[in-house]
């Protein structure tokens, strides 16, 4: 059991704010772990996810032998990790010969396993093995399109739930707006059979098309892999509506001193604080008043002017 800590500074204060729920939650981070034993294939996809999802994942390179995902009390540390980094998804990888190239996708609710999708790689071509024009290299952090081609997204169970596990894995965090000249990848998904997959990435050319919308070409710079589904967990009807929870509306912040009424529309109170008319100092800018005081100042420069000349001439 775990020992609740409060925090003692106001740095740990702003992290645990930071991570507390929210209406609207942060991009989901991504925990990438190895197990007990890999092999330098599932070592290569393991790389290569953190290399996509740079800046959005958490990387460990130690083997990890307490975790056993479909088992019971083997994630316990795999929730362990989840709270430790504040990380929503998972994706671990091992080797055995039961089950070779094998990868775990799951996602966590509230750091604890919501669902899981086991499945094994085939046909693994790297980064490295795909030559193109560097200048359309995607760049780090950039929002993807993802696509999913075929009827076995909408029918299959287990298709539909890896389709939901790769949308949360790839799309990164939820914006309203979108430049068009910012998307310069694409994740397309193929379904091969009910249990098969095709995944590969590429990066998104436009090119003129006379006119407004510009023609897209796809390049394939890799990686890409098939995926063949071996197992899956889906979480339970009690957990699943939890999960699902969210407001209608947000919350609008309160405006004093104004209601609203279903004939009048918004109405509003003004307060006016007491006028103290006798103490408001009045600006004297009346021309008349100018006009006087300039005379007044003419003439009395030619009074002391006269009398000064008098004065030299008595002398």
């Amino acid at each position: 059991m775990m020992e609740i800590r409060t925090p003692k500074t106001h740095k740990a204060k702003r992290v645990l704010e930071k991570r507390a729920p929210k209406l609207v939650e942060n991009g989901k981070k991504t925990l990438i772990l190895h197990g007990t034993k890999t092999s330098a294939t599932v070592s290569s996809v393991l790389m290569e996810l953190y290399r996509l999802k740079k800046g959005g994942a958490i990387k460990y390179s130690r083997r990890n032998e307490n975790i056993r995902p479909f088992e019971s009390g083997g994630e316990t540390s795999l929730e362990f990790f989840s709270l430790k980094t504040d990380c929503s998804i998972f994706v671990y990888g091992s080797h055995t010969k039961k089950r070779p190239d094998n990868l775990v996708l799951g996602r966590m609710y509230d750091h604890h396993v919501y669902d899981l999708i086991e499945v094994g790689i085939e046909n693994f071509k790297s980064l490295l093995s795909f030559s193109y024009d560097k200048k359309i290299a995607p760049h780090e952090g950039s929002k993807p399109f993802i696509c999913f081609t075929g009827e076995g997204f909408e029918n299959v169970p287990e298709l539909k739930q890896l389709k939901e596990v790769l949308t949360d894995l790839f799309r990164g965090e939820v914006v309203e707006n979108l430049n068009l000249t910012g998307l310069d990848r694409a994740y397309i998904c193929t379904a091969i059979s009910p249990t098969k997959v095709f995944l590969t990435h590429c990066a998104i050319k436009l090119k003129k098309s006379g006119t407004i919308v510009p023609r897209i070409e796809l390049v394939e710079v890799g990686p890409s892999m098939d995926l063949v589904i071996r197992r899956n967990r889906l979480p339970n009807e009690g957990l699943r509506k939890e999960a699902m929870k969210s407001s209608k509306d947000k919350p609008k912040k309160k405006v004093k001193n104004v209601n609203q009424d279903d004939v009048l529309g918004t109405r509003g109170r003004i307060f006016i604080p007491d006028q103290e008319i006798g103490k408001i100092p009045l600006a004297d800018k009346s021309k008349g008043v100018k006009r006087e005081r300039r005379e007044g100042k003419l003439k009395k420069n030619k009074e002391e002017g006269s009398a000064s000349k008098k004065l030299k001439e008595s002398q």
